[in-house]
């Protein structure tokens, strides 16, 4: 039976380009997934945007001097392109700064006040004299009193990942000004968070199958008890509160963001002119709702959004957070605003979008932090997408084309044992690459796929068609008739982690329309290799790179290479 599969993805605040510690995260991982399962005939919807009324990109503004809705049109228009160009294929990618989630959050705080799970109070927020203004909490940063990072925000320490409130830094100060800030009185709405600490703690008993990481982090995070939470802050740009008298406040934005995974089905649905189609991911309980987040992000969504879905009421729970852990540069975290980091645009301007989806697919972050190092990119593309895979494609299918009239090879030779082993290795490749997405084990999946690459080209060296018809033509055609139909396999299990040069290989092969619509099925793809049928003149799927890519690449980041 097809499944329905909800995949929400991390929405990035719209201050700035993005980075591949991004793109390792969480947006690889989540196209990969929904790839698959459109391919295995399940009902997909992923969803995201630009989370638009963050603070960063109020400090953006601020340091430009203009309006934050200037700041939004300008990185989500690129956020949009950024997708296109790498093939990430949301359903819908949309922003937090529409009427639609604006009545949607409004909806869900109403909801909650309503049942006494938000109620007013006062709080000590931090009021910096030089700004003459109460601070957001990304305005403040000092010393995280768990770790001691003292770079460490008012929301959070990016060191530990540990949730804050500004009062609780050590030495704050104002990001702006830098002048220490002191603490005033100020009405505020308050999510009753630690009216779930029970519930949360029984919903994820079952949660086995949860990443090590996410689950630990998560039962963590209960057991230190749950503090109720904010949700409103002194400020203009957001969603308003839908109450009278409150015309200076705004619902703060880990409140409102984490709803836009329910605002944006619900554009969907309304952009699809089938307005009710949003409750078939978010009210059959059937449906797998999945959160594709970094590290960081993990109790936001393993906790505070549960919790907020509960008190609701009539919504799906999370069934998995496959949260990745960070990609470092060079051996050096990330940084934007120390400039420390490679820009996926700037990427995608000098190189093509597969060889970096296969970087950080083989390189993903799942269960601990990995590095990127130019190093070695230059040199899994060289041995490893052009010298394996790339050369597998190029030697199976020029060679053929050029002796078989541009033709699958007409095989009257039966099958012999390498062919059979060969075939029957294909069969449990897929299986096992099938297995591994179905369970969000991205590097298994692409690390047997490639396997499977290696063992083919075993087999041709061993075959040796190139000697073979020179005596018998039709042992020659039996092996590259063979190595075709593995082709066909490998097109498919490996076009949800390199799209681009799947459809290359699905056109070399003869084939018509998207890759993407093929079957997931061994024995379907194998049946399709038809001897006599038509291939095209293929041309190489990779480009090797010169060493001193590496080394020009390295310099301009000031580190050795």
């Amino acid at each position: 039976m097809p499944e329905r599969i909800f995949i929400g993805v991390a929405w990035p605040y719209a201050n700035g380009p993005l980075h591949m510690g991004h793109i390792a995260g969480c947006y690889l991982a989540a196209d990969i997934f929904a790839r698959y399962h459109r391919m295995k005939g399940n009902e997909v919807l992923m969803v995201s945007g630009s989370d638009a009324h963050g603070t960063p990109i109020t400090i953006r503004a601020d340091q430009e001097g203009v309006e934050p809705s200037v700041i939004l049109d300008r990185y989500h228009a690129q956020f949009l392109d950024t997708w296109q160009r790498l093939g990430i294929t949301f359903d819908l990618f949309t922003t937090t700064h529409t009427e639609n989630h604006q009545r949607v959050v409004q909806d869900i705080f109403k909801r909650l006040q309503e049942q006494d799970y938000i109620y007013a109070d006062t709080m000590l927020l931090a009021h910096c004299a030089g700004c003459s203004r109460f601070l957001p909490d990304r305005y403040v940063e000092g010393t995280c009193p768990r770790c001691g990072n003292d770079r460490a925000r008012g929301d959070q320490c990016d060191n530990c990942g540990h949730t804050l409130d500004p009062i609780e830094l050590v030495e704050p100060r104002c990001s702006i000004c830098n002048e220490t800030p002191d603490f005033r009185d100020s009405e505020h709405f308050f999510l009753r968070l630690s009216a779930f600490e029970q519930s949360l703690l029984n919903w994820i008993g079952d949660k086995e199958f949860w990443r090590p990481n996410v689950a630990n982090s998560t039962r963590g995070f209960l057991q230190g008890g749950l503090k109720d939470r904010a949700i409103s802050r002194d400020l203009t740009w957001g969603v308003p509160l839908p109450m009278e008298g409150y015309e200076g406040k705004r619902i703060y934005v880990w409140f409102e963001a984490v709803i836009g995974y329910l605002s944006a089905a619900v554009e969907w649905a309304e952009r699809s002119g089938n307005p009710d189609a949003w409750e078939d991911f978010w009210k059959d309980a059937e449906t797998k709702a999945y959160y594709f987040i970094g590290k960081d992000n993990i109790p936001f969504h393993s906790i505070i959004w549960p919790a907020m879905i509960m008190a609701y009421g009539g919504l799906n729970l999370p069934y998995d957070v496959p949260a990745n852990e960070f990609l470092s540069l060079e051996n050096r975290k990330f940084s934007t605003s120390q400039n420390w980091a490679l820009w996926v645009p700037d990427y995608l301007d000098r190189y093509d979008p597969d060889p970096l989806r296969y970087m950080l697919s083989i390189n993903m972050p799942e269960t601990g932090d990995t590095d990127f190092s130019w190093n070695e990119f230059v040199r899994r593309n060289n041995d490893e997408l052009v010298a394996t895979y790339g050369n597998l494609v190029n030697r199976v299918l020029r060679f053929t084309y050029r002796n078989f009239d541009g033709q699958v090879p007409v095989a009257p030779a039966p099958p012999e044992d390498a062919e059979v082993a060969l075939l029957d290795s294909a069969r449990q490749a897929m299986a096992d690459v099938d297995n591994s997405l179905y369970h969000t084990r991205f590097r298994a999946g692409i690390s047997r796929a490639f396997a499977l690459a290696q063992e083919s080209n075993r087999y041709l060296d061993s075959r040796a068609p190139w000697q073979s018809i020179k005596t018998d033509r039709a042992d020659a055609a039996r092996s590259l008739g063979t190595a075709i139909q593995v082709l066909n396999c490998l097109k498919v299990i490996l076009s949800p982690y390199l799209p681009f040069t799947s459809q290359k290989l699905h056109e070399f092969l003869g084939f018509d329309g998207d890759v993407s619509s093929e079957p997931w099925d061994f024995d379907a793809l194998v049946a399709g290799i038809k001897p006599g049928a038509p291939l095209r003149n293929p041309s190489a799927l990779y480009t090797k790179l010169d060493a001193a890519v590496a080394e020009q690449e390295a310099e301009q980041l000031g580190v050795p290479a």
